[in-house]
This record gives structure tokens, C-alpha cells and sequence, in this order.
């Protein structure tokens, strides 16, 4: 195929590549000859039916992955031979529309190159790290909390009043239309009162309850209730207060602690210390890549592809918006107007973008399959009874594996360059690892 250049300039490239028609039709004589044993055809044996026959009844059929497979194999040689990786998927077009069969083939090609990433001296680099020791008010104030969550209850003073937060231990019949229905009664339910846990209307009128008093609660259920034969109906629940008690937070001692799976409360002190210096050592990574992200934006200098920075500009632009405009949920919206702010921070990203990939790659960086698969099963958590149908969804969706794989693949580049710079550990304060945070989100 003839290949010819057109454009060159910056980034941009353009070539005219021309497919002969002699080299077309031996192109489809070649893929005829590959199918030809396997074919079968009335009056005659398998495999031996006459090529022009076969050219003549398939040919039409096989032009068109002729013609593909042979742009496909002009470009992979020309991407070969001139060492270009092309930002984005290369435009290609066959410039004469009224081509016909025995006319040469005209083809028009025009990609953004990757720009050649100058090489740098990451010891160079110089980084502090916030280190934060999780000290003995933050593990008690953990230890409150973990208290309050495994909350007990207690008996009110006998004829108090029920509040919301309360909990209230009920017998309970269940009726519609006069007839009582499956599942729709209990004994000795202990019922939060503000849990939401029954359905809408019915804690509500349990407020102010007193041990012993009968009450009928009168709701109805939902339109998408998960019983249809119960979905939209009134519905009357005579109840029995039993018991009215009050939250009371578990008291810190051993018990707690075996509640939490922890041998004893020096055990869960341990255990909490860990996961909130956990936290911090989270945060103060954070604050430690910006850093680093920072020093090498302004380590390097190369042109960016203009369609790439063109593309980050309008996503940010578009997100931003709806960030102002969060009850606007689809993007049936007009057209967001990029300014100079979103162009400037779409460089940096592309830069940066760019630069990482370029360091993972000469790096050797690769993202194994056992991080895949754990940062799968990650997301699929937030999908419960649906993690199979999740996990089926990403291995057939390329681009949805190249979404999870890339966040990965920055932090391991990260983790690469960080081994190769000069870090020093400061410990601070959890307040100046705080602001620090804060700042980031402010940028």
C-alpha cells in the first residue's frame, strides 16, 4: 500500500494511503484460497470448487474485510516503522466516495501523536511526610463511638412515655379488610422507634407509648411493596406495648471488646490505635502525592496533544457543573462552555497523565491480576445481592476493566517514584494533617 504524508505539524499528523486495486483483489484471491477447503457447493466435492466460482459467489462478501484488514495492516506497519503511538484512535476515511470494484482505494489518515517524554532524575525529588501518632484522647473518643454503636437498652421508669430512639417490645396482629395475613404478626418484637425498619407511618404512631398499652396503628403499605398481594393497602396492626426502654452505650470494658472480636479491651485499644494511625498514614498520602505531583508538573516541559487536553477540559467543565447544579441528574442539558481555568487544569492532568504512564511503562509497572480481581470484588461490595452479575459485567466490558486498572496502575507508579525520591517523615498533629487535607480540597 502506498503511504504518503500529508500533515505534519506539532503533534498532528495526516497521511493519504492508497490501496491498488490489483492489490485488493489479490487480497480477496488470498482470503478465497484460505475458506476454499471448507467449502461445499452443489456439484462439487468439498474443497474443490473452482476459485473463480468461489470469487464470483463470495467476493462481494469478502471485499470489505479485504479492505479492512488491509488499512489495518498499512497502519500497524506505518505505527511500526515511524515509532508514533497515537494519543487517541486515528481518524480513517476513504476520500473517494464513488469508488467502485476495480478502482484503487483512497484512504485518508490524521492522528494526534504521544509526544516524546523527556527522561528525569526522580532522586531529585524532595518530599516531607506527615506521620500522625494516634494519641490516648483519639483511641478514647474511637472507643465512645464503637460504645455507642453497640448501644443496649433499659427499662424506662414504669409509665414513661416512648421516644423516638426508644426501643418498644410489642406484640403485634396484623389485618386487611378484617383478615389477618401471613407474616403480619409477632411476639416480643423489639422495635427501634426512628429505624425505619416497618414500614412508613408505623413507628411513628408508636411514639409516646406506655408499657402495657394497646394501640392500633393504622397504615398503608407501599405501591412497590415486595408483597404484591399486600402493595397499596390498608392496612390495621393492633399492638400490645410490652416494654418501653431507653438507649444506654455499651460501657468500654472486656465485653465490648469481645463484641468487636477482640480478646480483651488492651486488645481492641490495639486494634483501634492501628486503624486510626491507618487513617492518617491514608491522609497524609494524600497530601504527600499532591506534593510529588506538584514538583514533577514542574520538572517537565513537553507539547500536549491538543485533542486530549480539548476533551479533559470539557469533562472537567462538565462536572464541575453539575457539581453547581446537582439536581440536574441526566446530561440532556445544553453544551458547558469551556473557559481558560478548565483548560489550564486540563493540561496539568494530561501532563501529569502522560508523564506517570510514561514512568510505569519504562518502569515495567504492570497491575496484576490478583489486584484486579480484589479491586473487583471491592466495588462489587457496594452491590449487594449483586456481586456475581457485577463481577460478570466488568470481564466483559474492556472499558470498564481500563477504568478500574487505571487508578491502580497511578498508585503503583506513585509507590515507584516515591522509593526513588528523598522523603522524609515529619510527625505532626492530627489538626495540621487536617488543614493540610483541607487544602488540598481547596485547590
Amino acid at each position: 500500500m502506498q503511504v504518503t504524508e500529508t500533515l505534519n505539524e506539532g503533534l498532528k499528523r495526516g497521511y493519504s494511503m492508497v490501496l491498488t486495486a490489483k492489490e485488493l483483489d489479490d487480497k480477496v484471491t488470498e482470503k478465497l484460497k484460505e475458506a476454499q477447503p471448507e467449502i461445499e457447493m452443489k456439484g462439487f466435492r468439498k474443497g474443490k470448487v473452482p476459485l473463480p466460482l468461489l470469487k464470483k459467489q463470495f467476493g462481494q462478501r469478502v471485499l470489505g474485510e479485504a479492505m479492512q484488514e488491509a488499512v489495518d495492516g498499512a497502519m500497524s506497519k506505518h505505527f511500526e516503522d515511524s515509532g508514533d503511538r497515537p494519543a487517541q484512535e486515528p481518524s480513517v476515511k476513504m476520500t473517494n466516495e464513488d469508488w467502485k470494484e476495480g478502482d484503487d482505494v483512497q484512504i485518508e489518515m490524521t492522528y494526534e501523536a504521544l509526544p516524546e517524554i523527556p527522561e528525569l532524575d526522580l532522586k531529585k525529588v524532595s518530599l516531607e511526610r506527615m506521620v500522625v501518632k494516634a494519641d490516648e484522647k483519639d483511641v478514647d473518643e474511637a472507643l465512645s463511638n464503637l460504645a455507642e454503636s453497640a448501644q443496649d437498652f433499659a427499662d424506662r421508669k414504669k409509665g414513661s412515655k416512648s421516644k423516638e430512639g426508644d426501643q418498644v417490645v410489642i406484640d403485634f396482629v396484623g389485618s386487611v379488610d378484617g383478615e389477618e395475613f401471613e407474616g403480619g404478626a409477632a411476639e416480643d418484637y423489639p422495635l427501634v422507634l426512628g429505624s425505619n425498619s416497618f414500614i412508613p407511618g408505623f413507628e411513628d404512631q408508636l411514639i409516646g407509648v406506655k408499657e402495657g398499652e394497646e394501640k392500633d396503628v393504622n397504615v398503608s403499605f407501599p405501591e412497590e411493596y415486595q408483597a404484591a398481594h399486600l402493595a397499596g393497602k390498608e392496612a390495621l396492626f393492633k399492638c400490645t406495648v410490652k416494654a418501653v426502654k431507653e438507649p444506654k452505650a455499651a460501657e468500654i470494658n472486656d465485653d465490648l471488646a469481645k463484641k468487636f472480636g477482640a480478646e480483651d479491651l488492651d486488645a481492641l485499644k490495639g486494634q483501634v490505635r492501628e486503624r486510626l494511625e491507618a487513617e492518617y498514614a491514608g491522609a497524609a498520602r494524600a497530601v504527600v502525592k499532591r506534593s510529588l505531583l506538584d514538583q514533577l508538573d514542574d520538572m517537565v516541559s513537553f507539547e500536549l496533544p491538543p485533542a486530549m487536553v480539548e476533551a479533559e477540559a470539557k469533562q472537567i467543565a462538565h462536572q464541575l457543573w453539575h457539581d453547581d447544579n446537582p439536581e440536574v441528574q441526566g446530561h440532556d442539558h445544553g453544551e458547558i462552555e469551556t473557559t481558560e481555568e478548565h483548560t489550564k487544569l486540563a493540561e496539568r492532568r494530561v501532563r501529569l497523565g502522560l508523564l506517570l504512564a510514561e514512568l510505569g511503562k519504562r518502569a515495567e509497572v504492570q497491575v496484576t491480576d490478583a489486584e484486579m480481581t480484589q479491586a473487583i470484588m471491592n466495588e462489587a461490595r457496594q452491590y449487594p445481592g449483586q456481586e456475581r452479575q457485577f463481577f460478570e459485567f466488568v470481564q466483559q466490558n474492556p472499558q470498564m476493566q481500563q477504568q478500574m486498572r487505571a487508578p491502580i496502575f497511578e498508585e503503583k507508579v506513585v509507590d515507584y517514584v516515591l522509593e526513588l525520591a528523598t522523603v522524609k517523615d515529619k510527625e505532626v498533629s492530627k489538626d495540621d494533617l487536617q488543614k493540610a487535607v483541607e487544602e488540598l480540597d481547596k485547590e
